[in-house]
């Protein structure tokens, strides 16, 4: 048998492949308004990485869904990358999750079973170790490989960390270096090395569970995950529904070094040019920005690392919990202040 490229079967990997911003946006206003009980603590309205119901004074359940086609031709990593990434929304919202649904699409006539099951493998190895069980799902057959989770899990409400509770004056800390969609162009472009590829798996498949004990730190005012849309992309959606202006200082942010190295040969991703044109008005760059920064700035972000708005006083106590999960303590990026909802990097 042929070696799968699973890559190949994909007009666009990973987060790479969400629905540009502004067409998100333009099919979202068309939808008519629904029912919105009181126990609803989290919607649409801010752009939040899930909904939050709340149970009773002490439970909410926190749900979302998160799925894509392959960012690298390996099918156990492929499924453990797109695990990693759904169950990154629950921890987003300080919750910790409690079982996750399986969403699943193959091409049945061109993809091996054997195939299909090391993808399912990688999914399940993923939810071991975040100490739940896969109970369920649904599977369909289709054009392009598709997998991901429905994540549940729970948080008491009065602990919920949105998109839209930063307050002026907050630090923002980033978990992960950025860079991946680069990586994944490159992987695609097979300029990829050895070292970059295992640089990618290791950020992608690191649960993002410093974001339950986020939930503990009083001073954490809002939270969010950088995937799709890139750091300024979902830095410019906490920006809005906090109705606050950020500063970012490009030096300050933390890449991933052979990402740098590709996105200055020219190597990215079409997702990036498209952000830009979604949301870039709302970005300011220096005068002076090579192309380059502006790319790395709107990269999709498979599975990438949480954004965390904090009083400076909270700094320590948060970078703790991330090093006691990922052995590393993130870095500070920027601050937050009153002003129109911008981002501004110099």
């Amino acid at each position: 048998m042929n070696e799968i490229k699973l890559t190949e079967f994909s007009h666009g990997g990973g987060c790479g492949c969400k629905i540009a911003p502004a067409v998100l946006s333009e099919l979202l206003a068309s939808m008519p308004a629904g029912l919105v009980p009181p126990e609803l603590l989290v919607g649409t309205d801010t752009a939040d990485d899930a909904a939050v119901y709340r149970l009773n004074e002490r439970q909410a359940i926190v749900a979302t869904t998160d799925f894509f086609t392959p960012i690298v031709d390996d099918a156990r990593d492929f499924g453990r990358i797109a695990a990693t990434n759904a169950l990154s929304d629950v921890y987003a919202m300080g919750a910790t999750p409690i079982f996750a649904l399986a969403v699943v699409g193959m091409p049945l006539d061109r993809l091996p079973r054997e195939v299909i099951g090391e993808i399912l493998q990688g999914g399940a190895e993923v939810c071991r170790d975040a100490g739940i069980p896969i109970a369920g799902g649904h599977s369909i057959d289709v054009l392009e490989p598709i997998y991901g989770l429905v994540g549940l899990g729970v948080v008491d409400p009065a602990k919920v960390k949105t998109n839209a509770g930063a307050r002026a004056g907050d630090v923002l800390v980033l978990s992960k270096p950025l860079g991946v969609g680069i990586l994944s162009a490159g992987l695609k472009k097979g300029r990829l090395s050895a070292q970059g590829y295992a640089q990618m798996i290791h950020w992608t498949t690191t649960l993002n569970r410093a974001g339950a004990r986020l939930a503990d730190i009083d001073g954490v005012h809002a939270v969010t995950d950088v995937t799709g849309f890139g750091l300024a992309g979902h830095l410019l959606e906490m920006c809005r529904g906090s109705k606050l202006a950020a500063t970012l200082r490009f030096a300050d942010l933390p890449l991933i070094d052979e990402a740098v190295a590709l996105v200055r040969e020219g190597v990215a991703t079409g997702a990036s040019a498209r952000n830009w044109a979604s949301y870039g008005a709302g970005v300011e760059l220096a005068a002076e920005a090579p192309d380059w920064q502006r790319k790395l700035l709107t990269d999709p972000q498979t599975s990438g690392g949480l954004l965390i708005a904090c009083a400076a006083e909270a700094l320590e106590a948060v970078q703790a919990a991330i090093a006691a999960e990922q052995g590393a303590p993130g870095a500070v990026i920027g601050r937050l202040a009153g002003g129109e909802a911008r981002v501004v990097v110099g």
